[in-house]
């Protein structure tokens, strides 16, 4: 069973286009249908069994499993962090609500009143500080300095720059995790620097708050998000007031339509691709190689005297060579295909034997963990390996089966659609070479005897 014949897998969808689409959205009604239903515009070509809620909730299989989904925001896309905030909001969330301690009440909502209200202070603030400050506004403007020196103006602190700890010349991000002054120290940091008073420590959950900013919203934050200063801002005033899960409403929409509009998309499209970009490198040339080689033998065959129909034999050719060119310039390889297999990634690879366990145990708790270092990977020790790796040995890797069969109904689409194009190119070709007076200028043995 295949899809439409019109199926058009999902288009790849750079940052920018994100935002220009989100600046078209008028209304919030409209993006919070959008986000709510988990279908957008965006989110085109993909099946109902591959939507992002059904990923998060467990509802697919390998390759499209919500870790197969962590793992591609860590390695390729580099944006892990906007997964592990949104999966530890929604737990904190649903742990919020169900929590029957009477200290709950003293944590109250951050309404969408109370949001409006800090946003049009903090406009008005803003204004008033460019006019207090014109000539040092207008010096970092369009700069890379130009938050740092908002943020210094605004807050007036003499103590705003950190003071030196022990351990600075080590890692930044593992002294931050393995030390709770420190990450005491970046949350209140975070508050200064927004210009608003500390918040009260008797509210509960405050801190696995303080941890949430220094991890995710604090400047230089080990999983910093991608956030404009005035949501960064806006969140710490909204949490300096409460915990309660309302209070990162601002940043939690715009984290999550980044998944479902942007990560989700590029996370499907990307899995339909069953070969590395060495196989498919490979796909390619071989299709290019059979079609040159099918035309080469059509243009000895209509200069021989041969028959017409010996001519036709060239479409053989033809639809194999384009069929895998087109089908690899989706990133498929038909042979892979034809056994339903992909290609296990470069950092699953060098899983073997006992180790398995243990490595999958690792990747998964440290990718998964709401609190942690930042997502490098560099150091892992599969990348000098698979660098290492000749390009043979790339282009044969080992291979598993596909078990998601939506996506092997995709793929099964795609080489359908790749198999149509091939034939209606091998026509048109064998009838213009078919057409084509026959040259005589190879003759054949029997010329030779006359």
């Amino acid at each position: 069973m295949v899809l439409s014949l019109s199926y058009r897998r999902p288009q790849y969808v750079r940052r920018e286009t994100l935002e220009r689409r989100n600046s078209d959205v008028s209304g919030s009604d409209k993006e919070g249908a959008s986000l709510k239903s988990g279908r957008s515009t965006a989110s085109a070509g993909i099946p109902d069994a591959l939507t992002f809620d059904k990923i998060i909730n467990g509802g697919t299989c390998p390759p499209c499993t919500v870790r197969d989904f962590m793992n591609y925001l860590v390695y390729i896309e580099h944006a892990a962090e906007n997964l592990q905030f949104f999966l530890w909001h929604r737990d904190y969330t649903q742990r919020f609500q169900e929590a029957s301690t009477s200290d709950t009440s003293l944590a109250p909502e951050w309404t969408q009143e109370m949001e409006d209200e800090s946003a049009a202070k903090l406009q008005k603030d803003a204004v008033e500080k460019l006019k207090r400050e014109p000539e040092a506004a207008q010096i970092f403007k369009g700069t890379d300095f130009e938050k740092g020196a908002e943020t210094a103006i605004e807050s007036k602190d003499p103590f705003s720059t950190p003071p030196s700890t022990p351990g600075d010349g080590d890692d930044a991000s593992t002294v931050y995790s393995g030390s709770q002054a420190a990450t005491t120290y970046r949350s209140q940091n975070a508050f200064v620097a927004a210009g608003v008073k500390q918040p009260f420590t008797i509210q509960p959950f405050r801190e696995e708050i303080n941890r949430v900013i220094a991890t995710y919203i604090a400047d230089d934050a080990p999983r910093q998000l991608n956030l404009s200063a005035r949501e960064q801002k806006a969140t710490m005033h909204a949490l300096a007031y409460t915990t309660h899960p309302s209070a990162f409403r601002q940043i939690a929409r715009a984290i999550e339509n980044s998944l479902r509009r942007q990560a989700h998309p590029n996370f499907i499209r990307w899995s339909i691709c069953n070969g590395n970009p060495a196989r498919v490198f490979f796909a390619r040339g071989l299709g290019v190689g059979v079609i040159l080689l099918a035309t080469v033998a059509a243009l000895l065959l209509t200069l021989s005297r041969a028959g017409r129909g010996w001519r036709a034999l060239a479409a053989i050719g033809w639809v194999i060579g384009i069929a895998t060119l087109i089908a690899a310039y989706k990133g498929m390889c038909v042979v892979l295909h034809g056994m339903h297999h992909r290609h296990v990634r470069p950092w699953e690879l060098f899983i073997e034997g006992d180790d398995a366990d243990d490595e999958e145990a690792s990747l998964k708790k440290g990718s998964f963990e709401s609190f942690g270092s930042s997502n490098s990977y560099e150091d892992e020790p599969w990348i000098v390996k698979y660098e290492k790796r000749n390009v043979v040995r790339k282009v044969f890797d080992r291979e598993v089966w596909i078990q998601e069969p939506v996506l092997r109904q995709i793929q099964d689409t795609i080489f359908i659609q790749s198999m149509i194009c091939a034939l209606f190119g091998a026509g048109v070709l064998s009838a213009i070479f078919v057409a084509v007076p026959a040259g005589g200028f190879l003759l054949n043995v029997g010329c030779w005897e006359n």
